[in-house]
């Protein structure tokens, strides 16, 4: 299976771009952080403020993924069209345990899915990779997706324009897992069910959720 045919099966109409949450009728929106603030008052980075998060991400992630789960390891480039290199992206190579996996990425290329001036010079390169959660090194892709706008390592490497969007898509239990940034992070699932008990379990943590 590919991804495409995935989603055409299991999720018709979803873009894989930022708020899946808004796309889609069935998910958890999480605040990440606590309201701690990422700079202390002397605009030091607030390293505690990461601390939690990246605890956060990990308890989301183990709680929705077994080590054994099928899933979709996706990635959008965002990058002007005059750029032909597709090889500088820097999020699978560091993050895989075995490289021979590197030969099974598939690469798609669409429109830039987002508007801004002259949006039409840029596209998006989306990556995939069918592997398991123990393929990974799920902790410090989890760091790296919450490090986005900030200068600490791990970090995704390789980009043009944007910093890349990755997310994590579990075909064994039909739920998909997006981190934005460090401010928060998506949830959806195709049967509210396989997320009530995180719903249930990190109420605390829940900005909004919704499931028809």
């Amino acid at each position: 299976m590919n991804l495409i045919g995935y989603m055409e099966e299991r999720f018709q109409n979803l873009e894989l771009i930022p708020s899946i949450y808004n796309q889609w009728g069935t998910g958890i929106h999480f605040c990440l952080g606590e309201n701690i603030y990422q700079l202390k008052a002397n605009e030091e980075l607030n390293l505690k403020m990461f601390r939690v998060v990246y605890e956060q991400t990990s308890i989301i992630f183990n709680e929705l993924f077994e080590q054994n789960d099928d899933i979709f390891l996706v990635t959008n480039k965002y990058k002007h069209k005059k750029e032909k290199c597709i090889r500088k992206l820097k999020v699978y190579q560091p993050f895989l345990k075995c490289k021979n996996h590197l030969n099974q990425i598939l690469v798609k290329t669409y429109p830039y899915p987002f508007e801004i001036n002259k949006a039409e010079e840029y596209e998006m390169q989306q990556f995939s990779l069918l592997c398991k959660p123990r393929d990974l090194r799920v902790t410090e892709l989890l760091k790296a997706a919450s490090n986005e706008d900030f200068p600490l390592k791990p970090k995704f490497g390789g980009y043009s324009i944007d910093y890349p969007d990755v997310f994590f898509v579990n075909i064994t239990k039909n739920i998909i897992f997006f981190i934005y940034d460090d401010r928060g992070c998506e949830v959806i699932a195709l049967d509210f069910k396989r997320i009530r008990p995180l719903y249930e379990k990190y109420h605390d943590w829940v900005e909004e959720y919704k499931c028809m």
